[in-house]
């Protein structure tokens, strides 16, 4: 594994991808219940469609930012925004701010709810397991993260195929039949579109991986990549779900709730591993783009940057409070504060990357 991660091949076009799926995929995609509240909502063809919609908008944006990033050398959100917002840029930081805090609450109530159910362990147990191994991995800085968000990425994907293989299995008969009545419910092209908007809100926090680009051709095709590798997994969940559906629509966790009805104790089992594991490393991943811009910061005043223990204070520190907003509840943080925040990512991050951010890249003669 560590030959293969040292491949430049494998660190341009497949850790900056893995990297942003890791950090998408436990705010509520590991559950499957942002793939319910977006997609699966809107029927069969509705939901794909949307999710279609999704892929194109992280596509460019992902494309656009990274290629931004290389050609003038900003590997944190601070100094990134600065390129595009000017002084304006604290407006990206302030909305980041309200979601890294919401998406942080997420994975804490999600983490004590696993735990909980499948383990029958204490809820706050849970949490404070999720703010020691967070400790830890900020500590140790970005190339660890970059490697773990990598490689549990891949591990990512052999659960999820495993689970619908064995859906499809079971139910592939049911699934051919909705899928074939094509439904489609209104609102499915917006719901897409928030889906994209909000999801590409951390991207910023994530520069550190584009740290090793030297082409524009090399951008460009890994922000494509990245965005196939991110989206995919909610295609699968959403053809899958159509076993269960509209059942599973009321669901907090959809995917636990299906793998408890399929009986598929040992898959369980490693899935509820495997989603404890990614609610760590999304906020390990966010955390470590927060440090980073800190880091920046201070580089610039004194010519200093913060210590492996403060990094670690700070990402326990922020776990710890944003747990508070947990007892709300993943569905409605979910369903209420995801999708209002989407339209401020949209107006801060999304309008001005294409409006201000394209035309620097077109003058750029850095290709």
């Amino acid at each position: 594994m560590s030959s293969l991660f040292s491949a430049r091949w494998f660190r341009i076009y497949v850790v900056p991808g893995a990297v942003v799926q890791s950090v998408m995929v436990a705010g509520g995609y590991g559950t499957g219940r942002e793939t319910v509240e977006y997609f699966t909502n809107f029927g069969f063809l509705g939901g794909t469609m949307g999710i279609g919609v999704a892929f194109l908008l992280i596509a460019v944006v992902l494309s656009l930012t990274f290629e931004l990033s290389r050609i003038y050398r900003v590997y944190d959100y601070r100094n990134f925004f600065k390129l595009l917002l000017g002084r304006g840029w604290v407006a990206y930081e302030v909305i980041m701010i309200l979601f890294f805090v919401l998406v942080l609450a997420v994975l804490a109530s999600a983490a004590g709810n696993i735990l909980q159910v499948h383990l029958h362990m204490p809820y706050f147990l849970g949490l404070s397991a999720m703010l020691i191994l967070i400790g830890v991995l900020t500590f140790y800085g970005r190339e660890l993260i970059a490697k773990v968000l990598t490689f549990w990425s891949l591990f990512l994907y052999v659960v999820f195929i495993s689970y619908f293989v064995i859906v499809f299995s079971q139910s592939g008969d049911v699934i051919l039949r909705v899928i074939g009545e094509g439904e489609i419910v209104s609102g499915w092209a917006t719901s897409g579109f928030k889906y994209g908007a909000y999801n590409i809100a951390s991207i910023p926090l994530l520069l550190y991986v584009v740290r090793g680009f030297e082409s524009r051709r090399e951008a460009l095709v890994s922000g494509v990549v990245g965005a196939v590798i991110a989206v995919v997994p909610g295609l699968i969940f959403h053809v899958a779900f159509q076993a269960e559906y509209p059942d599973i629509l009321q669901e907090e966790i959809p995917i636990y709730w299906s793998m408890v009805r399929l009986g598929t104790g040992t898959l369980l089992i490693v899935y509820s591993v495997m989603l404890f594991g990614t609610f760590i490393e999304t906020g390990a991943g966010m955390l470590q783009g927060i440090n980073d811009r800190l880091d920046a910061y201070l580089t610039e005043r004194n010519g200093t940057t913060l210590s492996r223990s403060t990094h670690a204070v700070i990402a326990v520190a922020a776990v710890g409070i944003s747990s508070l907003l947990s007892l709300v509840g993943i569905t409605k943080l979910i369903a209420q504060g995801y999708g209002t925040i989407a339209w401020g990512f949209f107006a801060v991050y999304v309008i001005p990357v294409v409006v201000i951010g394209l035309p620097k890249i077109l003058k750029s003669r850095s290709g």
